[in-house]
């Protein structure tokens, strides 16, 4: 009777179909399995590699790794769990380019917000106050 069909069938698929999805992981808990000093080093080799690069696979970051020398990665899956974890630390993203009935899957780093954007708040907010204080002197 529950998931018969009749009149409200579709709302039953879709109830269905969104409890039936599993949960998104929780990337934020994921152990780089190395100390958080030596971690956010690591981290920030793998982001200037794949800032320098461009978004790159997995494979193409283990070369350019292997390449630089990046101190602290033992192996290509340690460096898979890195990247989780700084996909969880919101430093990289991954996205997915389909290529023929093929997926490749690319790292790239987040855009990074302009920092001169606040000096010019800053100044213009000084210039508002001079006007107003000028204003009031006269």
């Amino acid at each position: 009777m529950w998931l018969g069909g009749g009149a409200g069938g579709g709302a039953k698929t879709a109830f269905l179909r969104y409890f039936s999805r599993k949960c998104a992981l929780n990337l934020r808990k994921i152990n780089p399995k190395v100390p958080p000093q030596e971690a956010s080093s690591i981290a920030e080799g793998l982001y200037n590699i794949i800032k320098q690069h461009g978004p790159l696979t997995v494979s193409n970051t283990w070369n350019h790794v292997k390449e630089a020398g990046i101190s602290g990665l033992n192996s290509k899956t340690h460096m898979k769990i890195m990247l989780k974890w700084m996909r969880g630390r919101k430093m990289l993203k991954q996205f997915c380019n389909h290529v023929g009935s093929s997926k490749k899957f690319l790292h790239c780093t987040l855009p990074e917000e302009p920092q001169t954007d606040l000096p010019k708040i800053s100044l213009d907010l000084k210039l508002r106050t001079e006007k107003s204080s000028t204003k009031r002197r006269q």
